[in-house]
């Protein structure tokens, strides 16, 4: 596991944050919080992202950044426990649950390929959520007080049945959980995920006890036992917050409250169909929380679709305990920040600095050898393999099925090589690759990668996880943390950017969170066919560049293999040239000979 970003402070360096968090706001009192966290809730899944759009980081990115802040304390997270199957069993039928222990079953759930689920780890997930949310119900009643679950709100789970990522029904099971243990109160399930509860009313719409109230953005089958309110598509904040206030005005008096809080009602969510800003999520949660005041409750993260929707996770965590309106920045990356304390914990105190130096890394692993081959002059392959295990890579391709983890460096052509490799089922295999060099582009000396792949042989391509361009094999999902540990490095070696060239629109389209184009003019135009084509597949687009069916203002367009940069300082960019492009360019697909056009959505300028 990696090092916890608040285990790397004092006790008073945490008190001093979460005071100097409340000055800043001018805040005076907070909420007693319990959040239910832990780092296995990442989906042991390398292609979900690609395929459903899910940021399977989320929890991560919402605690490292409360406790970042000062937000949220150490103390105030639990682990979870897993739900025991006795649990489960009193809302789901043995023939599913059985059925739940097999690898298509679950690639099913998730809309990944059978290949790519590991079982056991991904019942892991599924069972501390689940646990958790029980754990968080129990909790909130004994205190009367609220808990948060950053896992959980699976509501398209049935009795027998499941689907929409969602495995089990945590609500309702937790829900039978404390029946049995004797409450017999009034229970709400407040459900504002932006799609219907149907698989909760299927579990619970026959049970007087309770009472489902949701706010969606889609029509399904009329549910029975839901007080359901559909909006339609795009519904911005305002007409959203009354469409609330009339929902918890027939709220009945309540004993116990179930939250859906769903990241997945932003404007550009890949799956939702609302259009809530992320200050409308938090007037959301705000108005919520203030008709709860009093009433035990648990919160639940539900969906969530959008490389914002940890921002509505960390916003609910802010309602709750801070009653606070401030905006998380728009230019913070979790990971980035997460990662640059991490490496800090890590090798020999320094004046002034925590150095990640060969030798203290080696010294300290009791590695000694006359002639070391190191990267770049300072990074042997111990101290490389001790950096991915200090940035979690090692330990999620533990959780695919990998182990016996070593890496080798030699020469490159140009440059230098790094793998890594690991083993499974008694076969080693190249897991990662890359060519890298130091050299001196746009008057910065950067860390160029000449070439990197990321090999899951475990996988295998299918029409779920179809190959792309380029793709040898199946990736592990681990490109974002490779680019970090390389980035650190470069910090380390006074570099100033990580620089590649995409070959294909997938490279560019996975690294698009901390790289940008060199040429402001080529950002502007890629930010134009992010915005043009974000309903479009992964898969479709980059193929549609190889076959030349995408035009730009309605002429061919070639896809530009143009250098991006991740800086790793300050770095003027010329905002008004990028923005200038991007309102000047439309990017639009021809269709497939015999297939309907998708029509593209152009976000407003």
């Amino acid at each position: 596991m990696g090092t916890p970003l608040l285990e790397l402070l004092s006790k008073s360096s945490r008190g001093q944050a979460v005071r100097h968090f409340a000055e800043r706001l001018g805040l005076h009192r907070h909420r007693a919080l319990a959040v239910f966290y832990d780092p296995a809730y990442r989906l042991p899944l390398a292609a979900v992202e690609v395929s459903t759009g899910v940021e399977s980081r989320r929890a991560d990115f919402a605690v490292w950044y409360l406790l970042k802040t000062g937000a949220l304390e150490r103390s105030e997270l639990r682990t979870p426990r897993r739900a025991v199957y006795a649990d489960l069993a009193r809302v789901h039928s043995a023939e599913f649950l059985e059925a739940l222990s097999t690898a298509e079953t679950l690639a099913s759930i998730f809309a990944v390929d059978p290949s790519d689920v590991p079982v056991d780890e991904l019942l892991n997930t599924v069972r501390l959520a689940c646990g958790a949310t029980i754990e968080a119900a129990r909790m909130a009643l004994k205190r009367r007080g609220v808990a948060a679950n950053l896992l959980g709100g699976f509501h398209h789970a049935f009795p027998d049945k499941a689907g929409g990522l969602c495995p089990v029904n945590d609500i309702a099971v937790a829900i039978a959980v404390l029946r049995s243990e004797g409450f017999s109160g009034k229970v709400g399930v407040i459900d504002l995920d932006a799609h219907p509860p149907d698989g909760t009313a299927a579990c619970l719409g026959g049970d007087k006890r309770v009472w489902i109230g949701s706010l969606s953005g889609s029509a399904w089958l009329p549910l029975e036992g839901v007080d359901e309110t559909v909006l339609p598509g795009g519904c911005p904040d305002d007409k959203y917050i009354r469409a609330l206030n009339a929902l918890l005005g027939r709220m009945p008096a309540l004993d116990l409250a179930f939250v859906i809080a769903g990241g997945d009602v932003l404007g550009s969510d890949r799956m939702g169909r609302l259009g809530l800003s992320l200050h409308g999520a938090r007037r959301r949660d705000l108005r919520v929380a203030e008709a709860l005041e009093g009433i035990p409750s648990v919160w639940l993260a539900g969906g969530g679709y959008h490389r914002d929707s940890w921002k509505v996770l960390a916003g609910t965590l802010l309602a709750l305990k801070w009653r606070s309106r401030e905006q998380i920045p728009v230019g913070f990356d979790p990971m980035r920040a997460h990662y640059s304390e991490v490496w800090k914990s890590f090798g020999r105190e320094q004046p002034g600095d925590l150095e990640l130096t060969a030798e203290d890394l080696d010294e300290s692993l009791g590695v000694y050898a006359p002639q070391r081959r190191l990267l770049l002059g300072a990074f042997t392959a111990e101290s490389i393999e001790l950096a991915m295990h200090h940035c979690n890579i090692l330990n999620h391709l533990q959780r695919l099925g990998y182990g016996h983890f070593h890496v080798e460096i030699d020469e490159g052509s140009p440059g230098e090589r790094m793998r890594l490799f690991g083993e499974a089922d008694g076969v080693e295999h190249v897991l990662l690759e890359c060519v890298v060099e130091r050299k001196r582009i746009a008057d910065s000396d950067v860390l160029y990668v000449h070439w990197m792949t990321l090999r899951n042989p475990k996988a295998q391509f299918s029409e779920r996880r179809p190959q792309l361009p380029g793709q040898e094999l199946p990736g592990l999902g681990v490109s974002r943390e490779t680019g970090e540990t390389l980035a650190r490095m470069a910090k380390k070696l006074g570099m100033q950017a990580v620089v590649f060239r995409p070959a294909w629109y997938h490279m560019a389209f996975t690294s698009r969170y901390h790289f940008q184009y060199l040429d402001p003019k080529r950002q502007g135009r890629f930010e134009a066919i992010l915005r043009d084509f974000a309903r479009v597949p992964l898969r479709e687009a980059t193929l549609a560049f190889v076959q030349g069916r995408v035009r730009m203002n309605g002429g061919p367009y070639s896809w530009e293999s143009d250098e991006m940069a991740y800086w790793l300082d300050d770095h003027k960019v010329d905002r008004k040239a990028i923005k200038a492009e991007r309102n000047r360019v439309h990017f639009s697909l021809v269709p497939v000979r015999g297939a309907r056009a998708k029509p593209s959505r152009r976000a407003k300028r």
